[in-house]
């Protein structure tokens, strides 16, 4: 198929709204980054005047953003989906918000607070606390929100930035962790994972992203097609963009699935 064929069929076979496909390019050394342009293209056609955006994080975020265009947008504000890391990283949330903000001279919003506590109890306090209360319950009033979907390996940006040790994100494999949504980790039906690390995180539910009228879900490694299984289980994603290997691999895996079914 052309990448526009792959990217209709997709379409029906996911029940997306909309599909987006990279091409390969054998002279192109990372071709991630070629994902990452067309997201932040696509990104932008998405944004309408006055839109409220939710904004995650990682390394596919961070680097849509720095690559994105400049855009003077109206009313546009930009929000943190979750709480906040100590690590000096550049695709920390706060800093993917940012740089979104800034880009689009729209006003940002983050949480002052961090993404994962050490009881429940601490995170159940700061939850409901007035300021992080009210920024959690109007994350469904989003109408965009921009995302990718990690891993639960040991490469994993939660384990990197100590969230999680390798040793308790191998448990969490175990007891069903399938990939790693705004912090939170979801199981293979794309649902919040009944464990400790989720009581203790500070993120936006998974019903409030889920009511956020356009998901956009940028996926570059090829490592992440458990991951983004996972998430389309869920329903956490509405418009994709990917790479035309994964897109590939999806398209077969439906057409697997449909087969087992009949």
């Amino acid at each position: 198929f052309t990448d526009d064929v792959m990217a209709r069929k997709l379409e029906d076979a996911l029940k997306l709204d909309a599909v987006w496909i990279a091409p390969e390019n054998d002279y192109v050394i990372d071709p991630s980054t070629d994902i990452a342009v067309l997201a932040a293209s696509v990104f932008l056609e998405l944004i309408r005047k006055g839109d409220r955006i939710g904004v995650a994080w990682g390394r596919t975020i961070y680097t849509i953003a720095d690559i994105m265009s400049y855009a003077d947008l109206q009313d546009v504000t930009v929000v943190q989906l979750c709480g906040n890391l100590g690590a000096p990283y550049s695709y920390r949330p706060d800093q993917c918000t940012m740089e979104i903000a800034r880009r689009l001279n729209a006003k940002g919003i983050n949480f002052y607070a961090p993404l994962v506590l050490t009881t429940e109890e601490l995170a159940r306090g700061l939850r409901a606390e007035p300021v992080i209360r009210e920024q959690l319950s109007s994350i469904h009033e989003c109408d965009l929100a921009l995302y990718s979907v990690g891993t639960v390996d040991a490469d994993s940006h939660v384990v990197k930035c100590g969230a999680v040790t390798s040793d308790e994100m191998a448990e969490l494999r175990n007891a069903g962790a399938a990939g790693v949504i705004a912090g939170q980790i979801i199981d293979a039906k794309g649902q919040a994972l009944d464990c400790s690390y989720n009581r203790r995180v500070i993120s936006a539910e998974l019903s409030s992203l889920r009511a956020i009228e356009k998901r956009l879900m940028v996926v570059q490694e090829d490592s992440k097609f458990e991951p983004l299984l996972a998430a389309l289980a869920g329903g956490l994603c509405t418009h994709l963009v990917v790479g035309a290997r994964m897109a590939r691999r999806l398209l077969d895996h439906a057409g697997a699935a449909s087969e087992k079914a009949s």
